[in-house]
């Protein structure tokens, strides 16, 4: 990602900003299509199976590079491949559930 800031004119500022966090307000990042997701949308939401057990709440999520995942507390944690319409079957984020085809067990 290429970010230009304001205040920052030359190499030796942007040397200085290393290392640094960037925060952006939620109302500056571009609104997301159908199927399309923050993370921070799913922070929170209840985790619910095809079969209606209730796994848990999304703790964080993953990167792993083949795919993102969920880290859902509940009993236990579970790790669950965030990977829509095989995995993950719908996100309400009104009614703040994710409906995924998992089993309890895993």
């Amino acid at each position: 990602m290429i970010a230009r800031l304001e205040a920052c004119e030359d190499r030796d500022q942007a040397v200085a900003l290393m290392n640094c966090e960037i925060g952006v307000r939620r109302d500056q990042l571009p609104a997301t299509r159908p199927g399309e997701y923050y993370w921070n949308d799913l922070l929170g939401l209840d985790v619910v199976t095809l079969q209606n057990e209730v796994l848990g709440k999304v703790d964080h999520l993953l990167e792993t590079g083949a795919n993102d995942v969920l880290v859902v507390m509940g009993d236990r944690e579970r790790l669950i491949p965030f990977v829509l319409n095989d995995i993950v079957m719908h996100v309400d984020l009104e009614a703040g559930v994710i409906r995924v085809d998992w089993d309890k067990e895993y």
